[in-house]
């Protein structure tokens, strides 16, 4: 790991009392040339924060199998970040965080913000509602399932500081991921989806409203959140969990993020990657068996007061 360690303090009034971050350097890892940057996009300049959904002490959901949905958020969040890195994009931030669920939503947006960033995209995969859940044995264990739905979704938020930017970045997304033959899941439209239903803002590309999402919501960027993909549907959770499938995902998102980045630049080229530090910040706080030579984050908060937003 090259570099030296930085110490930080971000504040959200009336929320945060204190959050203290502590942020190291690190080249990007060595990789295949970087592609020339297609259209008016400066890939170079441009800072994607790829947001890892929950923490190993909050997992999320569970898999029909039993794994933990971070497990496949983590995975997925660092294969994406590979393809970015490769294709030119050098400032992509992968963010991970730890402890309690909601102690890490502060801690990412507020150090997402505090990057001053030009995109942010939360890594998620899907479940459902407890009640449509059914139980079976696997491995000699009882796990649940659901195989009612399978499909991608993705979110944003009204209450975002760029609403229209967001949603135009989620609708690349999809229609990226259409072209690859990937389907998003149209069950957030159901009534019987209770408080979970939500509007479908893009039709063809499976973008869905959703305000109250802590990270897209408190984010100061663009901002969307990616469902993968159903991994309770236990057909999908091996589609899922394989790296061609998440090799899939990262081509679209990298395509996105280059068609986003050439829309932003056209529109606002002097304002791409202003006011930042002159090093490329890598973040990552990943598990101690697994971590590359590139793990460079540590986050911590205290004093949180919990909100009425929801948290994933």
């Amino acid at each position: 790991m090259k570099g030296s360690r930085q110490i930080a303090s971000v504040s959200l009034a009336g929320i945060l009392s204190v959050l203290s971050l502590g942020v190291a350097c690190a080249e990007p890892p060595a990789g295949p040339a970087a592609k020339p940057a297609a259209g008016n996009c400066p890939r170079a300049d441009f800072r994607v924060v790829l947001d890892v959904g929950h923490t190993a002490d909050s997992p999320g959901a569970k898999s029909a199998r039993g794994v933990d949905e971070y497990a496949f958020n983590l995975r997925l969040a660092k294969q994406i970040d590979r393809a970015l890195l490769d294709a030119g994009f050098a400032k992509t931030v992968l963010m991970v965080t730890g402890g309690p669920g909601v102690r890490s939503m502060y801690v990412r947006v507020a150090h997402a913000n505090r990057l001053s960033a030009d995109l942010l995209l939360s890594i998620h995969h899907d479940s459902v509602p407890d009640k449509m859940l059914e139980k079976w044995e696997y491995d000699g264990k009882p796990e649940i399932f659901s195989d009612r739905f399978k499909g991608h979704s993705l979110f944003v938020s009204d209450d975002n500081a760029d609403r229209s930017a967001s949603l135009m970045f989620a609708s690349l997304l999809g229609e990226q991921l259409k072209a690859r033959g990937l389907h998003y899941t149209s069950h957030y439209t159901e009534k019987f989806m209770g408080h979970n239903q939500h509007a479908l803002l893009d039709a063809d590309a499976g973008v869905y409203r959703y305000d109250t999402l802590f990270v897209l919501k408190k984010a100061r960027m663009p901002a969307a959140l990616l469902e993968a993909g159903s991994i309770v549907n236990r057909d999908e959770e091996l589609l899922l969990d394989s790296p061609e499938r998440q090799q899939l995902i990262s081509a679209a998102v990298v395509e996105a993020v280059d068609g986003f980045c050439a829309a932003q630049s056209n529109n606002h080229a002097p304002q791409v990657a202003q006011s930042r530090p002159r090093h490329a910040q890598r973040v990552a706080h990943l598990p101690r068996r697994h971590a590359p030579k590139r793990t460079v984050a540590t986050a911590s908060a205290r004093t949180v007061v919990q909100s009425n937003l929801d948290l994933h």
